[in-house]
């Protein structure tokens, strides 16, 4: 009896995390994508383009939250990202491990240096 592997009774391995990782990426890129558009139409849209003008822009909450969101966007993305490289090009598993670890504490500082920026402002 020969396995051929194909089919219903086919092994399957790996994280499984395909379609939810396809997802994510379209969708933090459409928050990233949104958030540019915005920030073009305030940018050309602008009587005197000044760092007032950007403070005050920044001083609103809703902006604010918006940015915060893609940030976080941008983070996760970049996780996905990371992640999928590290996985695919990176064989052993401590090194993995270890790049993966390294990432993402990086990602957890910038957002945290993010939230301080924002709410500087």
């Amino acid at each position: 009896m020969a396995n051929n592997n194909i089919g219903p009774k086919r092994l399957v391995v790996g994280a499984h995390y395909g379609l939810k990782d396809w997802l994510a990426q379209r969708i933090t890129a459409i928050v990233m994508a949104v958030f540019t558009i915005v920030l073009l139409v305030v940018f050309f849209g602008a009587r005197e383009f000044s760092y007032e003008g950007w403070a005050g822009l920044f001083a609103q909450q809703w902006f604010k939250l918006f940015a915060l969101v893609t940030f976080f966007a941008l983070y996760y993305h970049v996780w996905v990202g990371m992640r999928d490289i590290w996985m695919d090009y990176i064989k052993p598993v401590a090194i993995r491990l270890l790049l993966q670890v390294i990432t993402i504490l990086w990602l957890v500082a910038c957002a945290g240096w993010t939230v301080q920026i924002l709410w500087r402002v």
